[in-house]
């Protein structure tokens, strides 16, 4: 995929995000002139892997990874900014233009959403009841038809992600929570959503499917059996790493 750029030349955004035109077609040449957590975590998402495989890939902690997710907008120290560039140098073409795609999305919205606006934004709740957590089957309109996912809610207008969390899961499910952490966020990399995930304790309630126009089904799962229902590349490592924390 090659992305169409209006300028000629190169043009260098105030985020260190390069397109230099002149190759056939145009070409994605994308510069970070300084890693922050975030960069980091967008590099990690195109590579396609885990806290513990991107840590062992840049011979890091992994606790340095999930800093990371923790705090976007930390700064790496001079020596971890050289590792992240070899990495994304060193990185196949088809993960560079991954990372390139995500860079690109995720400036997106501060320069086309109309003033006033607010983008799309998705809360997701990580429910914990001892070794299982809540899941819940989603209808889809891919080829399977559905998806298992966290449950979620959309964060309205002036909407705390966290109250959003809290009710949303009560409405789908019948599961009362309390969040206990905010686990990161990231731009999603298959539905290009912005999604703020919160770790949270099960306090009450049956599991059932309270949202049958939209869900099949409402499940406890095994931590240890998450990946089997949702595509392990595609869930937030912060998540991984809270589900081996706890298996």
């Amino acid at each position: 995929m090659t992305m169409k750029c209006q300028c000629s030349g190169s043009a260098l955004s105030a985020r260190g995000f390069l397109y230099r035109g002149g190759d056939e077609g145009g070409s994605l040449v994308d510069v970070i002139e300084r890693w922050s957590g975030r960069y980091a975590c967008l590099l990690q998402s195109a590579l396609r892997l885990g806290n513990e495989q991107f840590a062992a890939h840049l011979g890091i902690a992994v606790r340095t990874v999930a800093a990371w997710h923790a705090d976007a907008s930390v700064v790496p120290r001079r020596e971890m900014q050289q590792l992240l560039d070899t990495a994304h140098e060193q990185a196949p073409p088809a993960a560079r233009q991954r990372f390139a795609l995500l860079l690109a999305k995720e400036q997106a919205p501060a320069d086309s959403t109309p003033p006033g606006a607010q983008a799309l934004r998705v809360a997701i709740a990580v429910v914990l009841r001892d070794s299982d957590v809540l899941l819940v089957c989603r209808r889809d309109d891919d080829a399977a038809g559905i998806t298992w996912q966290f449950p979620a809610g959309v964060i309205k207008p002036g909407g705390k992600a966290e109250t959003t969390t809290v009710r949303e899961t009560l409405d789908e499910t019948g599961v009362h929570c309390a969040v206990r952490q905010h686990l990161g966020n990231r731009l999603h990399p298959v539905t290009g959503v912005l999604c703020d995930y919160f770790l949270c304790e099960y306090l009450a309630g049956e599991a059932t499917n309270s949202d049958a126009a939209e869900n099949i089904d409402v499940m406890w799962v095994p931590r240890n059996s998450v990946p089997r229902f949702i595509p392990v590349d595609t869930i937030f490592p912060p998540i991984l790493a809270v589900l081996e924390e706890q298996t």
